[in-house]
């Protein structure tokens, strides 16, 4: 490992300076002697510790080497061993094969390994955090033209955090038979739940049904126009997420974190959201709401309202959640009001903005391992047709959107449009002819009442389709639809 820098202007105590790097070569040789002298002994550290941990480089080669054997199937031990390294110079500085057969003698049991493997592994971490905190100062130190410091946080931040999830079994890079067995078992998960779903469920029957749950890793953008509810239905969504146990951060750079809690009491109590923020109810109503609020309290929901919050600050604070709470949902509320790079409007076009934003999501949901369900606009093309169905075309900015996301599907309420088409009576038309009119608008009307869609039009890896929901909107409140298949 390099020197520390010493800084310009910035003299480091002589102590400071004199430390050498975290390290315990008799930890690492105590390791090696259990491995070789029980080769199960390295099933208690093979899935956290590299060879690149240990401190001591011939101890790092003495453990590769051991690791390729075991995995062939062989033996390791001293002799196979000073076959290996018959060559190797960095071996003969420390004693050779004298040296390999010291360290199989060495007394540790197989029970002590893995503290062993975990000594190393954390005197590891303590070099690297070193070596990142001269980066850190010598990066701030730089005020050249183009670095800003909220990109430098950016990139340590994101730093500490692969820091801080090395080790984590699931993150390392997988053989495909450990991929294929992860596989099955998402099966068998499947098969247990009777072939509904493995990923985490919305809280309605029919769309997890299509969408098989909310997987880890993928980007769900949920899209639609103004007042067809998509915030109300991430809402709805998220907060099924946090009853059913998982952690759920939400993310809404529209509306505050108290009208969002008012939201979902209002759901909670069946009373509306209006009449709460007015304070137009009883006290046997508020009585209600009370108690919705207590059984709410528990949940694990966390809610970030920052206006106009830049992608990677977005990025860095889910890190910070998914450390500190294991966040299981992210979902963001919505697209077009973030920005990309640092904060600043980008120089570019609005659509390359929005491709750094889509990207920086997916990136979220795959470095942090669960969905994302991101919120959407939809063009207003949606209004100059016939049908208002919304299509894959009508997401604004829609190339990256598209492109990024592994599902897409939209909020659709025909009762919105139905309702402001009511019929008005034309100059110079009969009343029969305009009755016979608002009579076929009002069967119309009566038939998608409190009736919601989502349509799925894109979906990696599933079907795409189309869904019925139920939508009462003083409560902004979406539900499995009762009506038959027949009835729709």
């Amino acid at each position: 490992m390099e020197a520390q820098t010493v800084l310009p202007g910035a003299e480091a105590p002589l102590a400071v300076l004199d430390r050498e790097p975290p390290h315990n070569y008799e930890v690492e040789a105590g390791l090696l002697g259990a491995v070789l002298a029980n080769n199960q002994a390295l099933e208690k550290v093979s899935d956290f510790l590299e060879p690149e941990h240990f401190a001591e480089p011939a101890h790092a080669r003495i453990y590769d080497a051991v690791c390729r054997l075991i995995e062939r199937g062989q033996v390791a031990d001293s002799v196979q061993l000073a076959h290996v390294f018959n060559d190797d110079e960095g071996l003969k500085e420390v004693g050779g094969s004298a040296y390999l057969a010291e360290l199989q003698s060495s007394i540790v049991s197989i029970i002590n390994a893995a503290d062993y493997g975990r000594t190393i592994f954390d005197l590891y971490k303590r070099r690297e955090l070193i070596e990142l905190a001269d980066e850190v100062a010598n990066g701030a130190y730089d005020c050249s033209p183009g670095t800003w410091a909220d990109q430098q946080i950016e990139e340590a931040e994101g730093k500490l955090f692969k820091l801080a999830e090395q080790g984590d079994v699931g993150k390392q890079v997988k053989s495909f038979d450990k991929v294929l067995s992860q596989s099955l078992k998402n099966a068998e998960a499947a098969l247990k739940r009777d072939g509904s779903m493995v990923g985490i469920s919305t809280g309605l029957i029919d769309l997890d049904k299509l969408l098989g749950g909310l997987a880890p890793s993928d980007l769900i953008v949920l899209a639609g126009r103004p007042g067809m509810g998509k915030t109300a239905l991430a809402t709805n969504i998220a907060f099924s997420a946090a009853r059913d146990g998982a952690s759920v951060a939400f993310f809404s750079l529209e509306m505050s974190s108290d009208q969002l809690a008012t939201r979902m009491m209002s759901e909670r109590a069946e009373i509306p959201s209006e009449k709460i923020r007015r304070g137009e109810i009883s006290n046997k109503d508020f009585s209600k709401v009370v108690a919705a609020s207590r059984d709410m309290e528990s949940l694990r929901y966390f809610i970030d309202d920052t206006p106009a919050l830049a992608v990677s600050s977005l990025r860095a604070r889910a890190r910070r959640l998914k450390r500190q709470h294991g966040i299981d949902l992210i979902v963001v509320d919505y697209i077009q009001l973030m920005r990309g790079g640092t904060g600043r409007r980008s120089q570019e076009n609005r659509v390359q903005e929005v491709t750094e934003i889509t990207m920086g999501l997916k990136a979220v949901a795959k470095e942090l391992n669960v969905p994302v369900i991101a919120l959407s606009q939809l063009s207003r093309q949606v209004e100059n047709r016939e049908d208002k169905r919304p299509q894959l075309a009508d997401l604004r900015e829609s190339g990256s959107i598209e492109q990024d996301a592994d599902i897409v599907m939209f909020a659709y309420r025909p009762e919105y449009y139905e309702g402001k088409a009511e019929p008005e009576q034309k100059s110079g038309e009969s009343d029969f002819d305009f009755q016979s009119r608002y009579e076929a608008w009002r069967v119309r009307m009566d038939h998608c009442r409190g009736i919601a869609k989502v349509i799925v039009g894109k979906s990696r890896h599933g079907p795409t389709g189309e869904v019925e929901l139920a939508f009462t909107g003083e409560f902004t409140r979406f539900s499995n639809s009762t009506r038959r298949p027949a009835d729709a």
